[in-house]
């Protein structure tokens, strides 16, 4: 199902932003190697140069230590996609779509190349983006609606996408 513009992750603005602002990040991180920067002052040019080219809060982000993280690409990418937006009117089919993409491994084509395909399983499995989208828009979003849970008898289950989308959109 396609989701409304305003629903789906803006990937056309973060793929213009994204070559810049990896750069940005590798280049510090280069600055770091050779000569430090105890006093945080390149860090907070960066947090700035960020800012300027995102209009995004950079605090959030860990830009001194992505190694240990999801490494440079999903930082660069993360910082680089807008953030989710409110949206009125939101249906339950959306919210059950969202459900499908967070629950249902997806490979897209990525052998054409195309910056969507390279980022989308990120989307959906490393990303906050849909979890915010939902908190932004009134919805009980849970991380543990999507784990696996263990019943009185000891077994192992998971919820169904229709069990997540129900307890998202009745815990509005």
């Amino acid at each position: 199902m396609k989701l409304r513009d305003e629903i789906e992750p803006d990937f056309e603005t973060a793929e213009k932003r994204y070559p810049e602002v990896l750069k940005l990040i590798l280049d510090y991180t280069e600055w770091c190697d050779e000569h430090g920067d105890e006093d945080s002052v390149e860090y907070k040019k960066l947090e700035d140069r960020l800012h300027s080219i995102t209009g995004k809060d950079i605090s959030q982000f860990n830009l001194w230590e992505w190694w240990e993280a999801d490494g440079a690409e999903n930082l660069a990418f993360s910082i680089s996609l807008p953030e989710p937006e409110i949206v009125n009117d939101l249906t339950k089919d959306e919210v059950a779509e969202i459900v499908r993409r967070l629950k249902t491994f997806e490979i897209l084509d990525a052998e054409n190349g195309a910056f969507k395909s390279l980022f989308y399983n990120y989307i959906c499995f490393g990303s906050d983006f849909y979890p915010k989208f939902l908190k932004m828009n009134g919805l009980a979003y849970d991380i543990k609606l999507f784990q696996s849970h263990k019943d009185k008898n000891g077994n192992y289950f998971e919820f169904s996408r229709e069990e997540i989308t129900n307890q998202l959109w009745n815990g509005k």
